[in-house]
């Protein structure tokens, strides 16, 4: 029986790698961390999220984390930029993927999972260094070699974009539900979101691509 635990965000890109793996996997779990995010109603969307669809869900208390990377999304007084001085979206939460995958890799193998999923992208990557493959294949031959286990991290949407992601997302019947049902908007808007901030346009500039593109079919 192969098992996965998806690292769960409530967003549009977890969500379609939940569905993408409840398709791929027989049992699928999520985890999902509480790091005193600027808008914990992303929380909220994930746990809803995995009750209505018979996911196991999970959230880790990673307070420290917010202590540690003072950023807009970890402090309501941070505007939302899409570049800062150091040329990273001032978005970036430093960290925060490596902490998602070394603690989520330490619930699979007491669970005794071996698949973890993560939404990260290359292609729509934003400038986020550990959003790139180089970074997910260098963590997953640590992590196994850390603690003696045979993970394998799988990045569905690692080489596609917005409009693909949301290609994909019809593809597995659930366009609705993550139009609908998932936080992205960096000012805590569910669904369409406030359409302003770098999140959303990059999500909506992908919807209607995809529209375009399925309506001329």
């Amino acid at each position: 029986m192969k098992k996965c635990v998806v690292i769960f965000s409530g967003g549009q890109d977890s969500t379609t790698c939940l569905f993408w793996a409840k398709k791929e996997f027989d049992v699928v779990e999520a985890i999902s961390f509480d790091y005193k995010q600027r808008h914990s109603l992303e929380l909220e969307c994930a746990k809803k999220i995995c009750q209505k669809n018979g996911v196991k869900h999970t959230i880790l208390d990673m307070e420290l984390l917010n202590q540690l990377a003072p950023n807009s999304l970890t402090r309501s007084d941070i505007e939302v930029d899409e570049k800062s001085s150091e040329g990273v979206p001032n978005s970036f939460v430093e960290g925060r993927n490596l902490l998602f995958l070394t603690f989520g890799a330490i619930y699979a193998k007491v669970n005794k999972i071996n698949h973890i999923i993560t939404g990260v992208s290359q292609s729509d990557y934003s400038g986020y260094p550990d959003c790139r493959d180089i970074f997910i294949k260098s963590t997953n031959v640590t992590l196994n070699l850390a603690m003696d286990y045979d993970f394998v991290i799988h990045t569905p949407l690692m080489w596609i974009d917005k409009k693909e992601t949301w290609k994909l997302a019809d593809d597995l019947g659930v366009l609705d539900i993550v139009k609908n049902e998932t936080l992205t908007c960096y000012n805590g808007i569910i669904g369409d979101g406030c359409g302003k901030c770098p999140a959303c346009e990059l999500r909506r500039r992908g919807y209607d691509e995809y529209m375009k593109t399925k309506g001329a079919c």
